[in-house]
C-alpha cells in the first residue's frame, strides 16, 4: 500500500494577472465543497489568449487541489497561509467532482494537480 501523498497548499494571491507568452491568466476564487465526508479545495479562474500568432480567445476552468486535511494551520516563509492536502487519485471520484464543479460554476474544463 502506498503512503498518502501530502502537499503543502500555499494559499493563492487571488486576482492577480499573470503573464504568459500567449496572453494571461488570474486566479479568481478559492471554493470548498464537501464530497461526501472529504472537503474538497479547488480554484476557479480564467485564461486570455490575445498574443499568439494563431488567433485570439478564452477560458474559464478550475483546478482541484485534492481533500481538505488541514486549513490554514500554519504560515509559509513568505507569510501567507499553508494547508494540507491529500490530491485525488480515483478516477471515479475525480468524475464526481469533475462534474459538480462544472454544474456548479457553469465552466467546462477542470483539472486536477
Amino acid at each position: 500500500m502506498k503512503p498518502k501523498e501530502i502537499k503543502a497548499y500555499h494559499h493563492a494571491d487571488l486576482n492577480q494577472e499573470v503573464q504568459a507568452i500567449g496572453g494571461r491568466y488570474v486566479l479568481t476564487t478559492e471554493n470548498k465543497f464537501f464530497h461526501g465526508d472529504q472537503e474538497i479545495l479547488y480554484l476557479t479562474g480564467y485564461a486570455v489568449f490575445d498574443s499568439t500568432c494563431c488567433g485570439a480567445g478564452g477560458c474559464t476552468y478550475a483546478v482541484v487541489y485534492g481533500s481538505i486535511l488541514s486549513w490554514k494551520q500554519k504560515r509559509g516563509e513568505t507569510g501567507g497561509y499553508l494547508s494540507e492536502i491529500l490530491p485525488i487519485r480515483n478516477e471515479a471520484e475525480k468524475k464526481i467532482i469533475q462534474q459538480t464543479i462544472m454544474e456548479k460554476e457553469k465552466i467546462n474544463q477542470v483539472v486536477f494537480l
